[in-house]
C-alpha cells in the first residue's frame, strides 16, 4: 500500500532517495534517464518511488526510459543560411542516433508557436536558429528542457549558445574594401533581426578604425531580396553614390545588385558590394559575391553536441562558443572608382 494518502504531503525526491538508500543526486540521474546509474540501482529507485506513491515523477521517468531521441529545431523558412544549418544538424544527429523535428517560423506562424509544436512532439532538446524570443521566454524554456541558441548573442546563463563574431565579420569586409581604396562605404542594415546590432556595430567600429567615421551611412534593409532592392532605390535617389556597400546578408545583396544593374550601375566597376553568410547563391557565376562565411557546418555540429551533452548528463553547466568568421573574396568587389 502506498504511503501517501488523501490530505498527506506528497512524497519528495528526498523521500525516494532515503527509501532506496541512495543519494538525491542519483535519484535525479535515474529519473532523467541520464548515464551514471546501474540497472540494479534504477530498479531500486523506481521500486521505492512506486511504493511511496511518487506517481507523477514515476510517469515522467518511464517516459524517459522510452526516450524519443528527437531534437527540435526551429528555422526561418525563407532563410537559405538556416537551411544550410539544418542540413548540418541532421547529419550530426544521424551520426549520434538522433532525429530532428523541424518547425518553421513564417509570417503567419511565429516562433513561440513553432516551439510549442516541438514540445508537443516530446522533443528532448531545442535547437533554435536565429531565435528572436525574449530572454524571459528562453529562460523559462530552459528550466524544463535543454536549449541551444544558434547564431544569436544571449546574456542568459541557462542556455547554450553558438555563434560567429558578427561584428568581426563586418570588420573583415570593411577592411577588405578599404584595402581596395574605398572610403565612402555604406551599410544596409538587417532591420529588427537580433544579429543586426552586432553587424551594425562591426561596421561602425571598422569605419572608425580606418579613419572613415565621417563616411558612415546606414540604410534601412532586411533579410530578403526586396529589402536590398529598396535600399538600392534609396541610394539611387541620392545626389552621390558611395563607392561600396556592405550588406546584412547575401540575399539582400542580390536584390541590391539587381536594382543597380537595371539602373546602369555595374558591380563592381561602379560600386563594390559585399554580402554576408556565404549562401549558395553567392557562389553563382552571375552573382560571384564577396561575402563572409559563418562556418555553418561547425555551428551545426557544436549545437548537436551541446544538446547531447546536456541530455546524456555529460555536463550540467551552459556554454557559449564564438566562432571566427571567414572572408571570402569574389568578383563583386574591386578597386574604388577614382
Amino acid at each position: 500500500m502506498h504511503r501517501s494518502a488523501i490530505g498527506a504531503a506528497p512524497p519528495t525526491m528526498a523521500d525516494v532517495a532515503a527509501a532506496a538508500g541512495v543519494s538525491k543526486a542519483l535519484v535525479s540521474i535515474v529519473f532523467r534517464g541520464a548515464a551514471g546509474a546501474s540497472e540494479a540501482t534504477r530498479e531500486r529507485v523506481f521500486r521505492a518511488a512506486e511504493q511511496l506513491g511518487y506517481r507523477t515523477n514515476r510517469t515522467a521517468s518511464l517516459l524517459k526510459l522510452h526516450r524519443t531521441r528527437l531534437l527540435g529545431v526551429t528555422m526561418q523558412v525563407r532563410s537559405a543560411f538556416h537551411a544550410e544549418l539544418v542540413e548540418g544538424i541532421q547529419d550530426a544527429a544521424d551520426r549520434e542516433g538522433y532525429q530532428i523535428v523541424l518547425s518553421t517560423v513564417t509570417g503567419n506562424h511565429d516562433e513561440r508557436r513553432a516551439v510549442d509544436t516541438l514540445l508537443e512532439f516530446r522533443c528532448e532538446s531545442l535547437i533554435l536558429l536565429g531565435s528572436e524570443l525574449s530572454k524571459q521566454i528562453l529562460d523559462d524554456l530552459a528550466k524544463s528542457i535543454p536549449v541551444v541558441l544558434v547564431g544569436r548573442r544571449a546574456a542568459i546563463d541557462t542556455v547554450d549558445v553558438v555563434r560567429t563574431a558578427d561584428d568581426k565579420g563586418l570588420g573583415l569586409v570593411v577592411d577588405h574594401l578599404v584595402g581596395l581604396g574605398h572610403h565612402e562605404i555604406a551599410h544596409v542594415d538587417g532591420g529588427r533581426h537580433t544579429i543586426s546590432a552586432d553587424r551594425r556595430r562591426g561596421y561602425r567600429t571598422a569605419m572608425r578604425r580606418n579613419n572613415d567615421a565621417g563616411h558612415v551611412r546606414i540604410l534601412a534593409g532586411g533579410s530578403g531580396e526586396v529589402d536590398g532592392w529598396r535600399a538600392a532605390e534609396e541610394l539611387l535617389r541620392g545626389d552621390h553614390l558611395p563607392t561600396a556597400v556592405t550588406m546584412f546578408n547575401d540575399h539582400c545583396a542580390v536584390g541590391l545588385i539587381d536594382r543597380l544593374s537595371r539602373a546602369g550601375v555595374p558591380v563592381p566597376d561602379a560600386m563594390s558590394v559585399a554580402g554576408y553568410d556565404n549562401a549558395p547563391i553567392a557562389q553563382y557565376a552571375a552573382i560571384n559575391l564577396t561575402t563572409v562565411s559563418q562556418e555553418a557546418g561547425a555551428q551545426a555540429q557544436w549545437a548537436v553536441r551541446a544538446a547531447l551533452e546536456r541530455l546524456e548528463g555529460v555536463r550540467q553547466d551552459t556554454r557559449e562558443s564564438i566562432l571566427e568568421p571567414r572572408l571570402i573574396v569574389r568578383g563583386s568587389t574591386g578597386p574604388a572608382v577614382s
